[in-house]
Formats: C-alpha cells, structure tokens, sequence
C-alpha cells in the first residue's frame, strides 16, 4: 500500500468550458476597475448573471429597471467613476431609458449592458422570440453618449472597454452595450481577462483663449462667476474658490453646482437663480464667467436671462457651448481651465476696491442682493416651508448626502439649500422624471455604507420607488428616507392652479407609508413639522435603513422669473 500524498486536485485551466461570454464581461469589468453593479436579471441575460457568481464583484439588485439605473447614476456621482448596470433584453432594457436620460441631463457615467435575442433575431422583429424588438439600441441612440454592439465572444472585452473609456471621457455620461444571448451562454476558450487600457479624453483649454480670459476677468470692474455642476464633476472647487477671491467676484452656483462654492463665504450668492434679484445681479456683471454650465432653462432663470456685459463660457460639453448665448467659448474640463486662469492671473490680485464689506465693495453688493431675496420670501408668508428646510438641515449630519426627488422641498433646496460639502446633493433636475430620489440614495449608500444618507420625495414620487424598501432592508442599506405626504403630485397642482385656476389628475390616493415600510421590515415614524428635526437626526442615526413620513402642504415661493 502506498504512503505516497497524493497530488492535489489540477486547478480549473484558463479555458474551463465552464467560462462563457457573461464571464468575459464580468472579467472586463474587474479589469477596469468595477466593483460594484447594478441590475435585474432576465431571460436573455442569464450568462452575465451566472457569471457574477464566479466574480468577486458585487452585485447589488433592485426590483424595477429604472430604479436600478437611478442607483446607479448616484453612485457614478458620488464616486466619480463609471458605474455597470445590468439589464436583460426588450421590457427590462427599454425600462432603464428614464434613468438614463437623467444620467445624461446630469453626466452620470452609467455603463448599461443589455442582453440581446439570439444572433440568429437580431434586426428582423418577426423571428418571435420573446422581448424582440427590430431595432433594440434605436431607442437608445437619442439617449445615451454612445451604443455598442457585440456579435462574438472576442469582441466583448474591447467593446466592454471602448464603453468604459467613452462613459469617463468628459463630459461624462451613460453609454448602452448589448450581447446577444448565445454569446453571453457561449463556451470561451481564451484565458481570463487581464489588464484592459483605456484613455478617457479630458478636453484640455487652449492656452490663447486662456489668456483672453484672463484679460477680460482682470480688466472688469465688476467680474461674477456663475459655477455649474461642471465645476462638481471635474473636482475644481479649490481653483475656483482662488480665482473668485483672486478677482473677489461673487459666485452663484447652478442647482447642479451646489457645493462648488462655500455657502457661507462673503462673495457667495447661493444658488437663488429663480430669483430676479439674483438675475439682474448677474446680467449687470461687465465680464460674467460661466464655467462647466450650459445655462439652459433652470440657470438661466427660465431662459430670461439677457447678458448685458461679455460673457466667457468654459464647458467640457461641446454642444453646450454657446448654445444659450454668445461667449468666449472655451471647450475645456473646468478644472483644468480653471487652474491655467488662476496661472494666468497671478499677480493681478484686484486693485482699487473698497476693502470687504465696506459700501460699493463686491462683498457688500453679495450682502445686498442676499438681503433682498430675504425680504421678498419674508413677505410671502412661507415660514412653514423654510422651517422644515432648516429642519432637515439641521438634522442631517455635516458628512451626510442627501438626494432629492422631484418635489416642492427639492425646488426649495435647489435655491435655498446649504449642502456644506461638494459632491453631497443630487437630484434629478437634469430630466426631472420622478422617482429618483430614494434608489439614488441607495447607490450612494452602496458607495460608502459608513456614511448616512437622506432620500427626500413627495408622495406621488414615493409611489415609483415604494418596492426599494426591499432592496433597503435586503441590503440593510443606511438610507433614510423623508416622504413629504401632500396627498398628490404638489408641484404639479400648483403649476395647474395658476394657469388655468384647478387642478386635473393630481390628487392620489395613497398607501399607510409607515405601516406599509414597516411591512418592509424598516423602522418607520410618522412626524409634524416641529419633531421633524428630532425625528430625522434619530433615523439617520440608526443603523440601516428608515422612514419618516411628514404629512405637509408645502407651498412653492412666488415665481420671480419675469423681468419687473
């Protein structure tokens, strides 16, 4: 008898038969760097889903297409990298096409990979496979930065690879990819992928232009910035806050800029871009910049906006350059523009200015213009809607990020909101589509569990997320979330109300939300506006996921868009 050990058992070679086109796309994916994906499984997909299993990514589910695409949108914000979801073919894929044209309206690098029919349907749409459609990634083009298709196994890790580079290049955005499903089933018999090279273009500013502008900025007697969701994106908060107090130009910032501008600093005029006051603040400027904004219908106080004094735009989009009003265009990542203007300006601190605070200095021309929108609110009997703001704010910790559906607090926010951290609000003002708010929190959480986050709707955009209290609790995800119960879609009555004197098709009928969360498994407390603040700091305290449910008829501040 033999005392001989025998040999261990071979490991599975890099051409197992068990390998499939799913696990070269999961394999592509760790490659670059993924490791996290979204999704809901399907039919057609089944291989990428089985591949998960033999990965060391991890998958996070949700239970609608478009939820899924919300979560992952956040999480390409709020890590600044590309985020794969995972959808199957016909129904599943079409379902994600709201989230992603919120992801483009907010360059949200969202990496979406469909399934498709077998090879042997695709582009007939008579074959009768299930889910068929004649032209699946048609409905994508209008939607998304770009579409791959993949046809073989070889072509997976490229074209997975081209999609990667192209939703990172800047401005950022979702990309569609689709494999068919006898290539996502198909045996591979190449070895695991390794190393995948990508280089995401990042438009760099043109040294003349660059000098132009700063000529123009150091020249003004009254220079202002406007800074957008651009400035968020390319991580430019450091250079713009020296270049602002460099020239000492007060700065506005976009709803989607939030945060790229000390609230609190005395050249800060918030984010009041529905105010008239704000407007005219910044058309008098005789040189106003415009960095990473295209000022379309929110920046530009719903298009009322007219320039009287030059205007330099720096935008890393190149169809919204000048695509509003003319400017010196420059086509440029907003950081990297904004640190050659810091270059370019050294030594021209501003000269001849009344010292900060004192009369006709720009600080005090900010403390002005602040202090009338304070006085115009103040006379609009609103002090229920701005206490519950202050509440929230209160409540949430410095750290925290909150994400806002489409609903009357969030219109608040966007003006009157001070995030205290870059990169922490985000909502679904590119789009607008209801329903964001709550799975965006979700993906931001999945992004860093350690940190709090709150989700803010009302009840009609509660009602299109209601099934992620699942996911929240499957996943004991720290999302609280604050659902404004104002019995309808508000903002919608109001709107309707004013034009046309009543409201159609805005009044709902509604669920228990704290009995039906707490259906869910998840804590949940109904609030009034002066627990509010108490009531949020405890559930956002508490581990996993909550709900607070606040019955409330907010009420929107008087428009101020048109012009005296």
């Amino acid at each position: 008898m033999s005392t001989t050990t025998p040999e261990p058992a071979a490991a599975p070679s890099p051409t197992d038969p068990l390998r499939t086109g799913g696990d070269l796309v999961v394999e592509s994916l760790a490659a670059l760097g993924a490791r996290t994906v979204f999704g809901l499984p399907g039919q057609h997909a089944l291989g990428v889903f089985d591949a998960l299993r033999r990965s060391a990514l991890r998958y996070v589910g949700l239970r609608v297409e478009n939820n899924a695409g919300f979560a992952a949108d956040a999480y390409a914000r709020a890590t600044h990298g590309v985020a794969p979801l995972l959808v199957s073919t016909g129904p599943g894929a079409l379902m994600t096409l709201p989230a992603l044209q919120e992801a483009a309206a907010g360059s949200a690098a969202v990496l979406a990979i469909g399934s498709q029919v077998p090879l042997a349907g695709i582009g007939g749409g008579r074959h009768g496979y299930l889910h068929e459609l004649t032209d699946q990634s048609a409905a994508f083009r209008d939607v998304v930065k770009s579409v791959h298709t993949v046809r073989t196994a070889s072509q997976i890790p490229s074209a997975v690879a081209a999609a990667w580079e192209s939703a990172l290049s800047v401005p950022h955005g979702p990309v569609w990819l689709e494999i068919p499903q006898d290539v996502l089933l198909a045996p591979v018999d190449v070895p695991p992928v390794g190393a995948l090279a990508v280089a995401p273009r990042v438009p760099a500013p043109r040294p003349e232009l660059i000098r132009a502008a700063a000529g123009r900025l150091t020249g003004a007697r009254r220079p202002v910035i406007l800074a957008g969701g651009g400035v968020v994106r390319a991580g430019a908060e450091a250079e713009l806050l020296a270049l602002a107090e460099r020239l000492r130009a007060p700065v506005a910032t976009t709803f989607g800029g939030k945060g790229a501008f000390p609230w609190e600093h005395p050249l800060s005029l918030g984010s009041w871009l529905e105010d008239r006051h704000t407007t005219d603040f910044l058309e008098d400027a005789d040189t106003l910049l415009v960095v990473g904004s295209g000022l379309g219908e929110l920046s530009s106080n719903y298009h009322t906006f007219r320039p009287r004094g030059r205007v330099v735009q720096i935008e890393a989009d190149l169809g919204k350059l000048e695509s509003n009003h003319a400017a010196l265009g420059i086509h440029a990542d907003a950081r990297q523009a904004l640190a050659a203007l810091v270059e370019e300006t050294a030594g021209a601190e501003a000269a001849g200015l009344p010292a900060p605070g004192a009369a006709g200095s720009p600080e005090a021309a900010v403390a002005g213009v602040l202090a009338r929108v304070r006085d115009r609110l103040a006379a609009q009997d609103l002090d229920l809607e701005q206490r519950v703001l202050a509440a929230v704010r209160e409540a949430l910790p410095e750290d925290a990020v909150s994400c806002w559906d489409m609903t009357i607090l969030a219109y608040w926010a966007w003006s009157a909101f001070d995030p205290r951290r870059t990169n922490v609000l985000h909502s679904a003002q590119g789009a607008g589509g209801l329903g964001y708010g709550f799975p965006a929190a979700l993906g931001v959480a999945v992004s860093d569990p350690e940190r709090p986050v709150l989700a803010v709707s009302g009840d009609g955009g509660a009602m299109y997320s209601i099934a992620e209290l699942a996911t929240a609790h499957q996943y004991g995800l720290p999302v609280t979330w604050l659902i404004v119960d104002d019995g309808g879609y508000g903002i919608l009555r109001e709107y309707m109300t004013d034009a046309f004197g009543a409201a159609t098709g805005t009044e709902l009928s509604r669920p228990d939300f704290v009995a039906l969360a707490e259906s869910f498994g998840v804590p949940a407390v109904r609030t009034d506006p002066g627990r509010l603040g108490a009531d949020l700091a405890a559930a956002l305290a508490a581990p996993g996921p909550s709900v607070v449910v606040l019955p409330a008829r907010l009420r929107m501040f008087a428009p101020t868009h048109l012009p005296a």
